[in-house]
């Protein structure tokens, strides 16, 4: 079997490379161990988790509308109805993958491929059906096979009561075992941990989280991180910083753990253990060594800006390639990669790549931080608008957000926002096209946001630069 184009991988990044490749007239074929397309980011990623995290949301709505003086009572999960919602979300979005592959002629073949050499792959179906052939040669192949969850060195436990974050999502339910623990240990204060840690805390666990460096989200913002970090210690039974976990046995029916650092307890016991500690790149178990592709220290594949590795015949995109590991990013460096190969003048060169974190609130950013700023000995401005003085935030009973812009102090040109409070994730993306548009905080501050609104906060805090904010008294220092 031949192909013009292989695919490894039907993640985000894998399957939007190959849909559009397939529109410039390759022929293409793509290659995942999965029976459904979208990757960990569809099948046990970005798509559960915030279907679960809606519902945590809601819940916490319902919770704030007492102050308004109305009272739903006590919520009632029904686990098996929860799971069946994610799943439907899941199989809606997975079967118009399918569909759409069929009608662009994308060849889909469920295996494990391995490279034999810079142009041969060796399969080994993973399903039910047989492959038309074991081998399959290509012209050119976009490796898209994303990465998985890290574990701690020394404290696996091989047992039902320790889950990663996949596991966690399915809610799972065993004998003796509970789907929702009384007690659940968080291990890592990244966004994985807090998002799944919101979702237990919602449906009833007394959720605890442990984190080796001195603040949550390490790298993020601080402005940013005080106010999540804030509203969690008041959701979570715990957040422990500067705290490593240094043993983990299975006791019973539940899990000792030991803490060593900023804790006064221990050893603590807990029903179950999530580990959270980041995601490693799938760059292994690939037979890369029988080609010319170069990977550094971190198990990613090194790349240029058009996807290409040091083997002219392959290419890599996504989590595999490098940070940051996001969805939106391998969407985007896969397409670009595709129309490189095709000669178009195309390269992946984003001014900013939005993140957010989908906890309550939510927190998001893109192009440069303060953080990054300091850390590089870079000078530059803020301006932040708190939204205590946003009429939208009020009404909404949501003040504890802020919208904070990087400004260059030379230009005035922008270089980053920062925002954090309800709808975060929603709001980024104005500052995203400001930022890859080269825009000014003139610009912003000039440009007519609507009213009621938070994205109003946008344009306020670039007025907080100006000394000029309607609604915050801050005169520009002279």
């Amino acid at each position: 079997m031949d192909s013009q184009l292989v695919v490894l991988g039907g993640g985000p990044g894998g399957y939007a490379a190959a849909f559009l490749a397939a529109d410039l007239g390759m022929a293409v074929t793509l290659v995942d161990q999965e029976p459904r397309l979208g990757g960990v980011c569809l099948l046990r990623g970005c798509i559960p988790s915030k279907a679960l995290l809606h519902v945590a949301k809601t819940i916490a709505d319902v919770e704030h509308l007492a102050e308004w003086g109305v009272d739903f009572g006590t919520p009632q999960i029904d686990l098996d109805s929860v799971r069946s919602r994610k799943e439907k979300v899941i199989n809606t979005l997975t079967g118009g993958l399918k569909q759409i592959a069929a009608k662009r002629k994308v060849q889909v073949v469920q295996a494990r491929a391995v490279f034999d050499d810079s142009q041969t792959l060796r399969l080994q179906a993973t399903g039910k059906e047989r492959l038309e052939s074991e081998t399959l040669r290509f012209e050119h192949c976009l490796i898209a096979t994303g990465s998985r969850p890290a574990t701690i060195p020394g404290l696996d436990i091989h047992s039902d009561r320790a889950m990663d974050s996949g596991a966690a999502l399915e809610l799972p339910e065993l004998p003796d075992l509970p789907a929702l623990p009384g007690r659940l240990l968080v291990i890592g204060g990244g966004y994985i941990g807090l998002e799944l840690g919101t979702v237990y805390a919602a449906f009833g666990s007394q959720v605890s989280v442990v984190e080796m460096t001195d603040g949550l989200l390490p790298g993020a913002d601080r402005d940013l991180v005080r106010p999540l970090q804030k509203r969690l210690e008041q959701q979570f039974e715990a957040v422990y910083l500067s705290t490593e976990v240094t043993g983990v046995a299975e006791k019973g029916k539940g899990v000792e753990v030991t803490l060593d650092g900023n804790v006064e307890q221990t050893t603590q016991r807990f029903d179950r253990v999530l580990v959270a500690v980041g995601r490693r790149p799938n760059s292994d178990r690939l037979g890369l060594e029988n080609t010319r592709v170069a990977i550094d220290e971190g198990g990613f594949i090194a790349v240029d800006n058009r996807g290409r590795t040091s083997d002219d015949r392959i290419l890599a995109i996504g989590d595999v390639a490098g940070q940051p590991m996001l969805a939106h990013k391998a969407s985007h460096q896969g397409r670009a990669a595709v129309e490189a190969l095709r000669g178009e003048p195309a390269v992946f060169e984003p001014r900013a790549i939005p993140a957010v974190v989908f906890t309550d609130p939510q927190v998001a950013w893109a192009g440069l931080t303060e953080t990054d700023a300091k850390r590089d000995g870079r000078k530059v401005e803020k301006a932040v608008f708190p939204w205590g003085a946003s009429g939208r935030a009020q009404a909404i009973g949501r003040t504890e957000g802020l919208t904070k812009w990087i400004i260059d102090p030379d230009s005035e040109r922008l270089l980053g926002c920062g925002i954090v409070g309800a709808g975060a994730g929603d709001l980024i993306g104005e500052a995203v096209l400001a930022l890859e548009m080269g825009c000014t905080l003139r610009d912003v501050s000039e440009s007519i946001h609507p009213h009621p609104t938070l994205t109003e906060t946008l344009g306020f805090a670039a007025e907080v630069y100006f000394g000029t904010a309607t609604d915050l008294y801050r005169p520009k220092r002279k």
